[in-house]
Order: structure tokens, then C-alpha cells, then sequence
């Protein structure tokens, strides 16, 4: 059985309210050494905290506003909001970033609230998790600036170019591979080539995209042993020896105390 760190889960979405403890005993029983439970606006970053409280050691937390909700972006009090969850134990600012597929936010005001959390990351030294969709010229502008006032980060659940992630590589980020490797349209195993050992994190992006063969379920940290499975074929390793790999990326980029992990 690999080990694996699902960088990236929903835990405190209301989709595992009724079996969320079993969900968390099962990414334990399939190889997970930890889980970072996504707070995608400050109230389930609350409710995140308050599961990586109940499970110390194993449920780390983020705190951020995702762009879909950037138009009722405070720039005074959210700020202040996340400043407060980092103090409390949120390892990351996010999930933030660009999303110019669905616009449920006016594209200026995205930008202003991503702009916003990047600063907040280079003065509270946090990274940020990197939501990217169909707005690779401006993500990669504001990666690379980021990236170059010392801001680290990672680009989560990765489907873009290749030269939006050689731009975030270059500045030191990682890149995150979710289910999405596994279904029957993928077709950029390079990109998944691409990524160097030491840069490389997979997710869940829990409870969406849930890997084959589940594909249409509700998605759950444990199954992110077969996104693992599928990165390691790709790359032409075994899952066994990339386990380790990702475990100390995830321990590295979001300051986890994984026993093991250095």
C-alpha cells in the first residue's frame, strides 16, 4: 500500500456530513498520512479548523476566498479574517486564484481578491493554493510576481498548459494532479512528466473528481491512491516509491509535522 498526502480536500462540505468520520478512517486505512482540508471561503475554514482541531496530526487546515465568490470581497476584512485562521493553524491561503470558465465573479474583482490573498501570503510567509481555470495569461502574470516577492504556492488540480506550469516551477511552486489523470479524455501524461519529483502533489479535490473507477461519485480522500497509481505510471514509477515523494512535498510546501516526512 503507497502513502500518499491528499493536498487537496473539501472535507467540511456538507457532502460528508453523514459519514465524514468513516471517510476519514478510510483515507487513513489506504495510505494517507495526512489530509489538507480545504477552507474555500472563511466559513469553511472555520469548520475546517475545527476538524484538523479534532484530528491533530492528520487534518491540517487552509483559509482563503475562492474566486467565484471574489465579487463580495472584503479588501479590509477578509484579509484580516485569514490573517486571524493562519494564527489558529491554517497552513495555506486559499483556495484562491482565477476562474474565467464560469465568471460568477467579474474578472477585475477576481484579480483584486487573488492579488489581495498573494500579498497576504508573502507577508504572513503562507502558501497559497492556486485555482486555475481558463485564465492562463493573467495566473501566470500574477504567479510570477508572486512568485518573485518570495510567495510559494502550488497550482491545485492541474489541467493547463504546460507553460503556465514551467512559469510556476520556475518560481518555486508545485503542481497538484487530481482524478482528472484518470479519465478516458485525459491526454497530457507530459505534463505529468513535467512536473520534477521534488515539485510533484496529488489530490483529491474532495467530494468532486472522483477518479476511475469511481467517476461520478461523490469523491473521498481514500481514492486518492489510485490518482497516485495513475501519476506513477505515467511518470514510469511505481506508487510505492512516488509515495514517499509526495508525502515530503506536502510536509515541505505546507509545514506538516508528518513523522518521517523531512
Amino acid at each position: 500500500m503507497a502513502e500518499f498526502v491528499d493536498s487537496h480536500a473539501h472535507l467540511a462540505d456538507p457532502a460528508f456530513d453523514d459519514d465524514r468520520a468513516a471517510v476519514i478512517e478510510r483515507a487513513r486505512l489506504t495510505g494517507a498520512r495526512a489530509v489538507v482540508v480545504i477552507g474555500e471561503s472563511l466559513a469553511a475554514a472555520a469548520r475546517a479548523r475545527a476538524l484538523a482541531a479534532a484530528h491533530p496530526g492528520f487534518l491540517w487546515h487552509t483559509a482563503g476566498v475562492h474566486p467565484h465568490d471574489a465579487a463580495a470581497f472584503d479588501p479590509i476584512a477578509d484579509p484580516a479574517r485569514i490573517a486571524d485562521e493562519c494564527r489558529l493553524g491554517a497552513v495555506a491561503i486559499g483556495e484562491c486564484g482565477l476562474d474565467y470558465h464560469y465568471d460568477h465573479s467579474p474578472r477585475d474583482e477576481q484579480r483584486r481578491a487573488f492579488g489581495a490573498q498573494l500579498a497576504l501570503a508573502r507577508d504572513l510567509g503562507r502558501p497559497v493554493v492556486v485555482h486555475t481555470r481558463e485564465a492562463e495569461d493573467d495566473t501566470r502574470a500574477m504567479v510570477e510576481e508572486a512568485g518573485a516577492g518570495g510567495v510559494r504556492g502550488v497550482l491545485h488540480c492541474f489541467t493547463g498548459s504546460h507553460r503556465l506550469a514551467e512559469t510556476a516551477l520556475a518560481v518555486g511552486w508545485y503542481v497538484s494532479f487530481s482524478g482528472v489523470v484518470t479519465f478516458k479524455k485525459w491526454d497530457d501524461d507530459a505534463l505529468v512528466r513535467l512536473v520534477p519529483d521534488d515539485r510533484l502533489l496529488v489530490e483529491s479535490d474532495a467530494p468532486y473528481l472522483a477518479p476511475v473507477p469511481h467517476r461520478g461519485k461523490r469523491n473521498e480522500p481514500a481514492w486518492v491512491s489510485l490518482t497516485l497509481a495513475r501519476v506513477a505510471a505515467a511518470r514510469g514509477a511505481e506508487a510505492a516509491a512516488l509515495g514517499p515523494v509526495v508525502v515530503r512535498n506536502a510536509a515541505r510546501l505546507f509545514g506538516l509535522a508528518i513523522p518521517g516526512a523531512a
